[in-house]
């Protein structure tokens, strides 16, 4: 799949904005939906963008099309209530780069299979930023040729492709199991240094010395540094679907009858926090929330 090809997308959140514009730049033609306005509007201008309105509409003459939505009920809601799978012909593949339940993206993948069409999955990890430079690492599930295709797409958003799998939602287990690791490393980093701070370290210090020691983490290296200590907390990935994406790691323990004390201990408190935050809440106010708890 080369340059010039067609291209659906539907889901241009914090996300899918930066995605698209990448993939038109590259020479795509994107066929965009949201159910929003202001995010239809925001990429109304863009050269190679044209702007559908329906999701089913972005299946019309596309080679891929792409869903970057925040859960598997919206993808449920797109492919089946909004009629999109209905609207794929083969050999169109239907790639699920969101945050999904694997079981479900499983059961997606029979359904569409039934239809002759190929449902894969390939979440991300980079975030906004991420997005915007192109240096995404994609997790991919689903079948080797399949995959193959989509490559080309996928070079556009990211610098690391891995197949993690040839079983539809292997991409997206790693994903899950990969931000439950994410998160209690954010946890216990912000504990750390709020215990450094109470000790009278100065936090930039420390994390001078951890990031170069065995303590360092994606936490100390990135996110402390660039969104908890200038007080930013803008890093564009919701403390809603970080405890969204531990619960699926949870479920896959507990399915697969692995105990995880820890992790749950972990999912409790970032429940807690999410809580008692504003609904919105960037996931690195996890260290704010921490010293109010505590302070």
């Amino acid at each position: 799949m080369t340059a010039g090809s067609s291209l659906g997308f539907v889901g241009l959140g914090n996300m899918g904005q930066p995605m698209v514009r990448r993939l038109a730049a590259a020479g795509y033609r994107v066929c965009a939906y949201d159910q929003a306005q202001e995010a239809r509007e925001r990429l109304a201008s863009v050269a190679g963008v044209t702007i559908a309105s329906t999701p089913a509409e972005v299946a019309d003459g596309a080679d891929v099309v792409i869903l970057m939505l925040p859960d598997s009920a919206a993808v449920q809601a797109v492919l089946a209530g909004d009629g999109l799978l209905a609207a794929v012909t083969p050999p169109t593949l239907i790639a699920d780069m969101g945050s999904s339940e694997p079981g479900s993206t499983r059961v997606l993948a029979q359904r569409a299979s039934e239809r002759g069409v190929t449902l894969v999955d390939a979440p991300v990890s980079g975030g906004v930023m991420g997005a915007r430079a192109g240096s995404l690492t994609i997790m991919t599930g689903g079948p080797a040729d399949a995959l193959a295709t989509l490559r080309p797409v996928l070079d556009v958003l990211g610098s690391k492709v891995v197949h993690a799998g040839a079983v539809a939602g292997a991409g997206h287990a790693v994903k899950a199991l990969n931000n439950l690791m994410s998160a209690a490393h954010l946890l216990v980093s912000c504990e750390a240094i709020q215990v450094g701070q109470a000790f009278g370290l100065d936090p930039a210090v420390m994390l001078d010395i951890v990031n170069d020691s065995s303590g360092r983490s994606g936490s100390t290296q990135l996110k402390w540094p660039r969104y908890i200590m200038p007080g930013s907390f803008d890093s564009g990935f919701s403390m809603h679907f970080m405890v969204k994406d531990m619960a699926i790691a949870l479920h896959l323990a507990q399915a697969a009858g692995c105990p995880a004390p820890l992790s749950q201990a972990a999912l409790e408190l970032w429940r807690k926090a999410a809580d008692d935050m504003p609904d919105g809440a960037d996931h690195t106010e996890i260290g704010r929330w921490l010293q109010q708890v505590t302070g």
